[in-house]
């Protein structure tokens, strides 16, 4: 990337990074759980507001969602997405970081609107609430919002490693109800029918069918409503059900090792069920690995160490992963702390509230910045990780 064009960036980040940290501060003391981010919604349009940047929202009729074109290019231009977070965990608040990576979305585009006039691309700023519990970007996928996009950027953070990419299992949780017929558990035991006979049956040939997986799924399950009362044979009882797998197309397979599973206890207990999805499925990460290799080329550039994300099974899910399918996208983390600390917890709700944070937030939107410039810079290198997802895709 020529130093002229970051560097007028740079200046602009600066004069955007009060009002950034300020955001996160807003958002950490005063975090929203998934679904319903109505203030912190209310917040990031009053900021769009006062720079006169227009905005839609109830995005692909996703509530709390919102859409913002920062700049505006020709047909023929890069089209890019900056991907916004906002959204809390129950009781812990915000233990995941979003309230930071959001704010380093926010933080990029607030200065590339203060260039837009010298920018050779549409980029948009797009929120995405409700990423905890419902997956809310799958919803915006499905319905063909990311299909023109070239590449679409966030950062998440990480606890003590900088990573330039970040695998994610997909994901698909059911729930099971077992229907069976009360009846007296001492008195008249064998005029019911045991729901709860056939949720355990289930989760005893879960057990048995984990020795013959892979080591790249994972399941795991808990029973609900085992019944009201020792003396009474359950007749309703449910069964939650989390699959995990490397890709979509395996976690398929394994779903239906699970359903197998599910029908036989099904036949042995004399019971009946539903299956149901507890919502919708997640994607694996697609790797764009030319992408991440100009990811690492501008951490080096910038000074901003880094690690080679850890080989193995991934650890979690997101629905940045259903975007992926769609056109390239790019999820690097960024540590936030030298400590032995683990996202999801208090410790990091509180280093949100803590002005520590405000550098990672600046370090942050350097990166995304950096790293969108030099797309638009080099249309040749934006090409080659076209070409790589397509030929991924087909």
């Amino acid at each position: 990337m020529t130093q002229t064009l970051f560097q007028h960036y740079l200046s602009k980040l600066k004069n955007c990074q009060d009002t950034a940290y300020s955001f996160n501060k807003d958002l950490a003391h005063h975090p929203e759980l998934s679904g319903q981010e109505y203030q912190s919604l209310k917040n990031i349009l009053t900021i769009l507001s006062n720079k006169s940047i227009s905005y839609q929202t109830n995005i692909e009729d996703v509530e709390t969602s919102f859409l913002a074109n920062i700049t505006k290019g020709s047909a023929q231009d890069p089209k890019i997405g900056i991907l916004m977070e906002y959204d809390a965990l129950p009781d812990i608040g915000h233990g995941c970081g979003h309230s930071a990576s959001g704010s380093i979305s926010l933080l990029t585009a607030l200065a590339f609107w203060e260039m837009k006039d010298d920018l050779n691309a549409t980029i948009d700023l797009i929120g995405t609430p409700n990423e905890e519990v419902f997956g809310e970007k799958i919803t915006m996928s499905c319905n063909g919002l990311f299909d023109s996009y070239d590449f679409v950027i966030m950062i998440h953070m990480n606890p003590k490693e900088t990573w330039a990419s970040c695998h994610f299992l997909a994901l698909r949780e059911i729930r099971v109800t077992y229907i069976g017929k009360p009846a007296h558990a001492a008195a008249a035991p064998w005029l019911g029918v045991n729901a709860l006979n056939g949720a355990i049956l289930t989760t005893n040939a879960l057990d048995m069918l984990r020795q013959q997986l892979s080591m790249d799924t994972r399941l795991a399950y808990i029973i609900k409503n085992g019944g009201i009362a020792p003396n009474v044979i359950p007749d309703k009882t449910e069964l939650i059900i989390n699959i995990r797998n490397k890709q979509r197309d395996d976690l398929q397979k394994t779903y239906q090792q699970v359903v197998n599973c599910i029908k036989g206890a099904s036949l042995a207990t004399g019971t009946t069920y539903q299956i149901e999805d507890t919502g919708p499925a997640y994607d694996d990460m697609k790797i764009n690995k030319a992408g991440v290799e100009q990811l690492k080329l501008v951490m080096d550039e910038l000074n901003l160490p880094y690690t080679e994300e850890p080989t193995g099974v991934a650890v979690a899910s997101s629905d940045i992963g259903n975007i992926s399918y769609i056109c390239p996208a790019f999820h690097p983390m960024l540590a936030i702390s030298d400590d032995d600390i683990s996202l999801h917890t208090q410790e990091v709700a509180d280093l949100m509230k803590n002005d520590s944070i405000n550098s990672v937030i600046f370090n942050g939107g350097r990166l995304m910045g950096a790293f969108i410039i030099r797309m638009i810079e080099h249309p040749e290198i934006l090409e080659k990780i076209k070409v790589e997802f397509s030929n991924d895709k087909n």
